[in-house]
């Protein structure tokens, strides 16, 4: 069933630190930004719920005291490229990290508006708009990312060639780089999931012939369309993010399979053995299902790019994730929900079907 947007029951209202207006209620519903968004990165820190999304043209750092409803939540530009840089354009799915006491922005962008010339585009066996898309990061030094002052600091290398959707993979044997990537400089597809580690947050250790590939859409959910046989085009493996079972330990890799302007837009999950090495592809098992698809019963189509949350209380597991009602309107579709997860008896993450509530409003909220 269809619902509204932000119908909320039992409602009341409250005034948090900073007088920021917020709902106080036993439910909610989805989407929880009514303007729309796309690829959001939400994390909790010191009480405060913040969030970074695609769009387009900067990166723009919002918070809130609830995670449920971010229509009136505080925004701020933390970066606006100038014109002309190779990052000033199609700044897409960044990311708000804290590493070592320093805040970094993950972002991706290209300078050419997804479109590269005639002669470059030549060399490419299919389409390749996004073939000078890069991977950038943003530093920021302060006790917390609303105080911090947030600067350039440089491009993460990734061999000259075509990045999206980068993040950082943390584990005991240091610091990682996975994001979506093609097989060479213009293969155009399929985009596959490619791993760099990194000497500190903005140096790759990794020479290119240590890059790995520990993925690619290679079964029928993560082609479009569905199952295509005949080639690679438009198949994709992207929008990574890592997720920890806190209490036994697993670790894994969430990830968006099939194309992001669809309906079959979903997350696969990739799980590393115990003791593994995250830069060995065959330490890495692939779940042959994806975990979180659409649920056409409630509308609720090309569900993915998610990212991961604690409840206020920390008792609770949140994902957070864009889909879409109507995916015939492709990427202006796209609106930012979330809702609470559980755990399966192996260790693996159990997602709820995808849609609209009212839901229990998280613990602790």
């Amino acid at each position: 069933m269809l619902r509204l947007p932000q119908l909320l029951l039992h409602a009341t209202f409250a005034v948090g630190a900073w007088g920021q207006s917020y709902s106080n209620t036993t439910t909610y519903t989805n989407p929880i930004l009514a303007k729309g968004g796309a690829d959001p990165w939400v994390f909790r820190h010191h009480g405060w719920y913040y969030m970074t999304y695609t769009t387009n043209d900067d990166v723009t750092l919002l918070r809130s005291q609830v995670l449920t409803d971010w229509n009136n939540a505080e925004s701020k530009a933390l970066f606006t490229p100038p014109p002309g840089m190779n990052y000033s354009t199609d700044l897409w799915a960044p990311e708000l990290h804290q590493l070592n006491g320093t805040w970094y922005v993950i972002f991706t962008a290209d300078p050419r508006n997804d479109s590269p010339s005639p002669e470059v585009d030549m060399y490419c066996p299919y389409n390749c708009p996004a073939v000078h898309h890069r991977m950038y990061l943003l530093e920021g030094h302060g006790s917390d990312p609303w105080s911090a002052t947030f600067v350039y600091k440089t491009q993460l290398d990734t061999f000259d060639q075509f990045a999206i959707d980068g993040t950082y993979f943390q584990h005991t044997s240091g610091l990682y780089h996975i994001y979506s990537c093609w097989t060479t400089q213009y293969t155009a597809w399929p985009a596959n999931l490619c791993i760099t580690k990194l000497e500190n947050p903005w140096t790759v250790a990794s020479p290119f012939s240590e890059r790995q590939i520990i993925s690619v859409p290679s079964l029928p959910w993560e082609k479009t369309p569905y199952g295509r046989a005949e080639n690679d085009r438009l198949s994709s493996n992207e929008g990574p993010q890592q997720l920890t079972n806190s209490r036994t330990g697993q670790e894994f890799l969430v990830y968006s399979a099939a194309r992001s302007d669809n309906r079959n837009y979903c997350l696969g999950l990739m799980e590393l053995a115990p003791g593994g090495d995250p830069m060995n592809p065959s330490d890495w098992r692939k779940h042959q299902y994806p975990v979180f698809y659409q649920n056409p019963a409630e509308s609720a189509y090309g569900v993915g790019h998610a990212s991961f949350v604690k409840s206020p209380d920390g008792t609770e597991d949140w994902i957070v994730y864009h889909g879409m009602q109507d995916p015939t309107n492709g990427w202006s579709a796209r609106t930012i929900r979330t809702q609470k997860f559980t755990w399966n008896d192996d260790g693996t993450p159990k997602f709820p079907k995808p849609g609209y509530g009212p839901y229990d409003a998280p613990s602790g909220q």
